[in-house]
């Protein structure tokens, strides 16, 4: 699991990625902890915010093969970079939105689609093509714990942040941080990855890689029952944790409880999501991915009803923030290792961009839905029910995916 360590060339690629990822995902997983604040300052309403937010949902996940398109034809540099500039202006721009459709182009679509073009079909994209077959799982494991790292890290930032210097403050900050990612973009896409495009093994009812265009490699796909399969369990996937980075700091409130419980329950997110993402991505390399996808959606419905059984106490959703963590992102390796074996490495920053567009359908639909569930209702009781549904259609879609068995290990000589 931890073989990236004895490959010098992979670790600094890894880490840079996953520094990346750290600061993109740590801001904007912590979106959920302004929505209060935002509320009482504009008085724009829990609905009008929370669509804000499921715009910058699904801009997230659309900008994903765009991004990852421009990065497998130009370069990962560009787009990167590029990428850290437009997260860092959405930022700065929030605190002087004043209308509904200001914070829409703010936070929904200057910020998210930063966020989105820096995140994870572009850094495993372009991580994947300058690294060995045999370190990819492992290496995305890593990159992924980077953005549970983020969460982890900028989630009790954030709330320290708005305690002391305001919600307009705090916001302005993030604009300051997101620029820290320049330099490890910078040296992430040193060099080429020429060199490496031979390590693609895309299946044998695959064209090879260097006769394709990227339309053509999109259409093959499509035509993919898998990938379909693939894209169905991930849309769930998406459904559940948007609903949750979104409004689970208002079921705190509901219960009563302080804002720092609901920081608290994010930052313990991210950070069992670290050991879960390690974990998922050597696991890659021993098991079928649809099976290790199988085990934690279905591990989700199982926590979600345990949950709303249990007393609303900290405890509870510390509890459940760990349990839940474990799986939050950890997806992200066997659904990208899945892609990887269907269709090689050669496009696979396209490719598994569209599986993140389907993911951050699901998004737009968890953030939003549970906007207009706590409007009409008062509480997200029937969010959950929908969640815990989705989590068991999640786990048995991805059973029928047809995937060839991980790669075997090398024989000592």
């Amino acid at each position: 699991m931890f073989k990236i360590f004895r490959n010098p060339l992979t670790l600094i690629t890894t880490l840079m990625a996953a520094g990346v990822l750290c600061i993109t995902m740590g801001v904007r997983q912590s979106m959920g902890l302004y929505v209060g604040p935002l509320n009482t300052a504009t008085g724009l309403g829990i609905a009008k915010i929370s669509l804000a937010l499921a715009i910058g949902q699904f801009a997230w996940g659309l900008v994903q093969p765009l991004a990852g398109a421009l990065a497998d034809k130009k370069g990962p540099r560009v787009v990167l970079m590029g990428a850290i500039l437009m997260l860092s202006l959405g930022c700065a721009v929030t605190p002087f939105v004043d209308s509904e459709w200001a914070l829409i182009l703010s936070l929904g679509l200057l910020s998210a689609m930063g966020s989105g073009a820096a995140s994870f079909s572009v850094l495993i994209g372009a991580t994947a093509q300058k690294i060995p077959a045999s370190d990819r799982g492992s290496a995305s494991g890593f990159i992924n714990a980077g953005g549970s790292l983020g969460q982890f890290i900028f989630a009790p930032l954030n709330q320290k942040l708005i305690e002391i210097l305001g919600w307009m403050g705090s916001m302005g900050s993030m604009a300051v941080i997101s620029l820290l990612a320049l330099p490890m973009i910078s040296k992430l896409t040193q060099g080429t990855s020429s060199a490496v495009a031979a390590l693609s093994t895309p299946s044998s009812s695959t064209p090879p890689a260097q006769e394709q265009s990227v339309g053509s490699a999109i259409k093959d796909a499509l035509k993919n029952k898998s990938y379909q399969l693939l894209h169905l369990g991930f849309f769930t996937c998406g459904f559940h944790i948007a609903f949750l980075v979104t409004h689970l700091p208002n079921e705190v409130n509901l219960c009563g409880l302080s804002t720092t419980v609901a920081s608290w329950s994010l930052a313990i997110i991210g950070l069992a999501n670290i050991v879960g993402s390690i974990v998922a991505g050597g696991c890659v390399n021993n098991f079928k991915s649809k099976y290790i996808l199988a085990l934690m959606y279905g591990s989700r419905a199982v926590l979600i009803a345990i949950y709303l059984l249990a007393p609303k106490t900290a405890i509870t959703f510390y509890l459940f923030a760990a349990g839940l963590g474990v799986t939050w992102l950890a997806t992200v390796p066997p659904t990208a290792s899945i892609v990887a074996k269907l269709f090689g490495v050669r496009f696979l920053g396209t490719l598994f961009g569209l599986t993140l567009l389907s993911h951050q359908i699901g998004g737009f639909l968890g953030a939003y839905l549970g906007g207009l569930a706590y409007t009409y209702f008062g509480d997200y009781q029937w969010m959950w029910y929908a969640d815990m549904v989705l989590a068991v259609f999640a786990a048995l879609i991805n059973l029928p995916i047809e995937e060839a068995s991980p790669l075997p290990k090398p024989q000592s000589v």
